[in-house]
């Protein structure tokens, strides 16, 4: 197995994009990626991109040759394939290609991830993310995405000393580092009140607890290594690439406020990368909503069940702080088009380690990935080193 490095990177603005189509999304984020790298397209081998929903949002299938088409690398017969797991698609595509650079099946690899999201309403698109949790036993019975991560809240706060306040205090941090950057979708500062006032959803959880609906896509480039430094002067080692799975249904899990795959995964990742807790400088992870940042930071094995909500309180995951969580903003602030959250993630940690990341910049040299798909069901880790 070679060693993989990212070369490129490259993100649009999430938000509402009501006049750019879906193929406009990618086509301009791997264009910005693959100018970042000093790659043209001629050089690619191949493409993995990370769309969950297509066929429903925007009622495209075959996503792959769509893409390759519009990036004008369908003349060159370039292969491109669509990766899929929820919520995780981004990621997982990006675990694709490395694994497709590292095999030495391929050399210049794109992975990307892109969703649209708002050219259908609420309810349709409420219904449409519905069905990356068990249709059958929790869609059919009524359960939204909402509702199921209340479930894991509610048991979370009856368990461990967790706090309404320090619920919405990983709101109000990722609000704070949303507004200093420039892709984000949410750029406003908001207060613990705005969390505790705004409206309910599903008990606990209130809209601002929740991230957004979100059109947006992100890409990045990888290559060999050893073969890095004929494109950039600063390569971004991959240092681990993990996965792993649990049952897809809340209700079969061991403990639904453990998301056992996060567990399993990041212990695969620092297992591979050979590193411990302290080598980690910060983390971007999954936080669809509130109380699955207070989970990622507990099961990725950063603190102690119970622990993270303190943490949150004390600035330990803020900039500056000891473990700073979330600098993009998160998906609550930054945005979460499903199919591409998990590329923008490398997109964030490279930009840090690069020391790009403007006023939200922090003292980093490895960073942590953590993208989740469903209520857990897929979990796929990253670790990044300068």
């Amino acid at each position: 197995m070679r060693d993989v490095a990212v070369i490129g990177v490259g993100c649009t603005e999430f938000g509402e994009h009501w006049g750019t189509s879906f193929r406009d999304l990618f086509v301009k984020a791997g264009a910005l990626a693959l100018e970042d790298a000093g790659v043209t397209g001629e050089r690619l081998d191949a493409l993995y991109v990370g769309n969950m929903s297509a066929g429903r949002f925007v009622e495209q299938e075959h996503i792959g040759a769509l893409i390759a088409d519009y990036a004008g690398l369908a003349t060159n017969n370039t292969p491109s394939t669509r990766v899929e797991a929820a919520c995780a698609s981004g990621g997982l595509a990006f675990r694709q290609a490395v694994i497709a650079v590292a095999s030495g099946m391929e050399d210049v690899v794109v992975a990307a991830g892109v969703e649209k999201m708002t050219d259908v309403g609420t309810g349709a698109s409420v219904d449409m993310l519905a069905s990356a949790a068990d249709r059958e036993w929790e869609g059919f019975a009524g359960a939204t995405f909402p509702g199921l991560y209340a479930m894991i809240a509610n048991d979370y706060m009856h368990r461990y000393p967790l706090t309404r306040e320090q619920l919405a205090l990983v709101a109000v941090k990722n609000h704070e580092n949303g507004a200093k950057n420039p892709i984000a979708q949410f750029r406003n500062r908001i207060t613990v009140d705005t969390v505790l006032n705004s409206s309910l959803v599903a008990d606990p959880l209130r809209l601002f607890d929740c991230s957004p609906i979100t059109d947006g896509a992100a890409a990045v480039v990888v290559v060999p290594l050893e073969r890095a430094r004929e494109f950039t002067d600063s390569p971004v080692r991959v240092l681990a690439s993990a996965q792993a799975s649990d049952t897809i249904a809340l209700h079969d899990r061991r403990d639904i406020s453990t998301l056992d795959a996060s567990v399993a995964a990041g212990k695969r990742a620092f297992t591979q990368a050979g590193l411990t807790h302290k080598d980690i400088d910060m983390l971007e992870v999954h936080d669809c909503f509130t109380i699955a940042e207070i989970c990622a930071i507990e099961d990725l094995g950063f603190c102690k069940k119970g622990e993270a909500g303190r943490l949150t309180a004390d600035g330990a995951t803020a900039l500056g702080g000891e473990i700073p969580v979330n600098t993009s903003g998160g998906l609550k602030a930054c945005g979460h088009p499903v199919g591409a959250t998990g590329i923008k993630q490398i997109y964030e940690i490279v930009s840090q380690l690069r020391g790009e990341a403007g006023g939200r910049q922090v003292d980093a040299e490895i960073g942590m990935a953590h993208n989740v798909g469903g209520t857990g069901a897929t979990v796929v880790v990253h670790i990044l080193g300068a």
